[in-house]
């Protein structure tokens, strides 16, 4: 199963309810990818519980944004690189989301990064999903 589309898809349906959090199972790579979005705005937090037995969960606080709290910080959510087909990017051809609007998030050697963090830091890597 991929925790990252599974990741992606609750995060987008929560969203567009309008929920205020939601959960997803946890993995290494899925606070990873969940500390780049809060670290970039997308998200207010993130944070891992027990639940039943030894299954750790991971809670999402979604993030909005207006008077009422009714406009959205996140639009849209996209992954880029499959199972079935990854997709990598050196470190000067990082997709660009939205004209800087957006973020791709990167799995380099080095770390879990945003695209413009690993193109700072001059590496490159498998461009894991869009973010805008």
């Amino acid at each position: 199963m991929d925790l990252i589309a599974d990741m992606l898809t609750r995060v987008r349906n929560a969203n567009q309810r309008y929920h205020k959090s939601v959960t997803v199972s946890s993995s290494k790579l899925v606070k990873a990818i969940a500390q780049v979005m809060v670290d970039q705005g997308f998200l207010l937090g993130a944070q891992e519980r027990a639940q039943e037995g030894n299954k750790k969960v991971l809670e999402l606080k979604l993030k909005y944004k207006g008077k009422r709290g009714r406009e959205r910080v996140i639009t849209g959510l996209e992954r880029v690189s499959r199972l079935s087909c990854r997709a990598y990017a050196k470190a000067d051809q990082m997709p660009d989301v939205l004209n800087g609007m957006g973020i791709c998030i990167v799995s380099t050697p080095q770390g879990i990064f945003s695209g413009h963090e690993a193109r700072k830091r001059r590496v490159g890597g498998e461009v894991l999903c869009k973010v805008w």
